[in-house]
């Protein structure tokens, strides 16, 4: 039986580079988003995560054409960065709406289908600024890092259905969600450091890993016999997180200072 992939955010950057692998290795993919197209072996479904009837109405479309769901990947997002005093309360709320609540609606979505099937595989796109919240990206970091309190507690919600929850943090990965950021200038008289921060943040990603590096790691997640809680995208980013667990927190948030600010 051909497996079934659902992917959100799948038209650009990460999500088409998995949206892609998985359709070259033999899978049905679904790609639900407010801008793709289908082609090969990629079925577009129009999708607004934002909305939950929008959402809903997405995974009923999919299960029109086929009657299972493997492997759900969460990837829909985008970034706004500035210094919390002055971000615009609506722009934290979207960014947490897309990034958060986006990952919620999909969830509410398509657990009733994989319940039904008693298995399954969620997988979140989540970030390494989740355990290491960057300066003048605190709202972006702190969606993430409720994507991974999110994963964790569901994961022991739906392990009597068989289905497995696991969250994937890249590091900085060359795409054009650095191009899409939303940036406000606003307080940079105040905050002269947010400039340079968001400058060496940018510089970082635009040097940064593959998207098809991490097409590789949502496949092996996806295809691996017991799938890990969390996984870290980059090597040095793994030796990073693993230093922010054993190092003192002070320590660690003072080494990002020097690095941004």
């Amino acid at each position: 039986m051909t497996k079934v992939l659902v992917i959100t955010g799948g038209s650009s950057g990460i999500g088409k580079a998995t949206a892609s692998l998985f359709a070259e290795r033999g899978w049905r993919v679904f790609e639900l988003s407010r801008h793709g197209v289908s082609h090969d072996r990629i079925i577009h479904v129009n999708c607004d995560v934002c909305h939950s009837d929008s959402t809903r109405d997405a995974i009923a479309q999919v299960l029109t054409q086929t009657d299972h769901i493997d492997v759900v990947i969460s990837n829909a997002g985008f970034g706004i960065s500035g210094p919390v005093e002055f971000t615009d309360i609506a722009e934290a709320e979207k960014q947490m709406d897309v990034n958060f609540m986006g990952a919620v609606r999909l969830t509410q979505a398509v657990l009733p289908q994989l319940r039904k099937q008693r298995a399954g595989r969620i997988i979140y796109t989540s970030s390494v600024a989740a355990p290491l919240p960057v300066p003048y990206q605190s709202f972006y970091s702190s969606s993430k890092a409720a994507i991974n309190a999110l994963a964790l507690a569901l994961a022991n919600e739906v392990r009597e259905f068989g289905i497995s929850v696991s969250v994937m943090m890249p590091g900085d990965v060359s795409t054009g969600f650095t191009d899409a950021r939303r940036k406000s200038s606003a307080g940079a008289e105040v905050y002269r450091g947010a400039d340079k921060a968001v400058t060496t943040m940018e510089k970082d990603e635009r040097g940064g890993m593959s998207p098809v590096q991490m097409a590789r790691l949502f496949y092996r997640i996806a295809t691996c016999r017991s799938p890990k809680p969390q996984y870290v995208g980059g090597f040095s980013y793994r030796i990073l997180c693993f230093l922010d667990r054993i190092l003192p927190k002070r320590l660690v948030n003072w080494l990002e200072y020097k690095v941004y600010a």
